[in-house]
């Protein structure tokens, strides 16, 4: 079986909050690069919903919502007028990072590293999933965090996207006040800038530069 990938993602969110963001967002639908968003209105909880992945073993993904895709990967999407060309990566987490990375491993996802270091939110440790172009990033939540809300025993969900823009400060500058501060992102010779509650989003949204040429 090919390796999944990664065709659709449920965001319950207004698309107008999108579009004026300058992503091209038409009957409630976008695609940046060869992934899928639909938005979804008037749902009660917001963020991303669930997704829809090709080749996939089976939906058993610890709690992140997954349907089954037979539909063929669409034709690579041209820039948005923010300059948007692709999905980076998609942020999960988890309460308990070992049992879910088996529950995606089981469902056929390709595990391609495990990193032992705290991020600057204070995550103690991530788990990276390549689907096709893009990373799953999941994310343990902080052990103070866990003990908060319940203990181990709840299941993983999705939390934000990092897209891929071709030019980081022109799209900063366009987005005005909504975009934070450019920043070294975690990996070399790359920087990243995160949208700001400001902007109405319903998820977390980094703009992340291209990959550092080698």
């Amino acid at each position: 079986m090919p390796p999944p990938t990664i065709d659709e993602l449920l965001v319950a969110d207004d698309g107008e909050s999108w579009a004026k963001l300058g992503f091209l967002v038409t009957d409630g639908r976008c695609q940046i690069g060869r992934v899928r968003l639909r938005f979804l209105t008037g749902e009660a909880e917001r963020g991303i919903a669930g997704w829809s992945l090709r080749d996939v073993a089976h939906t058993e993904l610890d709690g992140l919502a997954t349907t089954i895709s037979e539909q063929p990967a669409p034709d690579l999407a041209p820039a948005h007028p923010n300059g948007a060309v692709a999905i980076d990566h998609i942020v999960a987490m988890s309460p308990s990072l070992d049992r879910s990375v088996s529950a995606l491993q089981r469902a056929g996802l390709n595990l391609r590293r495990i990193r032992e270091q705290p991020t600057p939110t204070g995550a103690p440790r991530q788990a990276f999933f390549r689907l096709g172009d893009e990373i799953l990033e999941l994310i343990q939540e902080p052990y103070d965090l866990v003990e908060r809300t319940g203990g181990q025993d709840r299941p993983a969900r999705f939390w934000g996207l990092a897209i891929r823009v071709d030019d980081l400060d022109r799209t900063v500058d366009l987005l005005g006040p909504h975009a934070g501060p450019i920043r070294p992102a975690l990996q070399p010779g790359r920087r990243i800038a995160t949208v700001r509650r400001s902007a109405g989003l319903a998820i977390a949204l980094a703009l992340m530069s291209a990959h550092a040429k080698v």
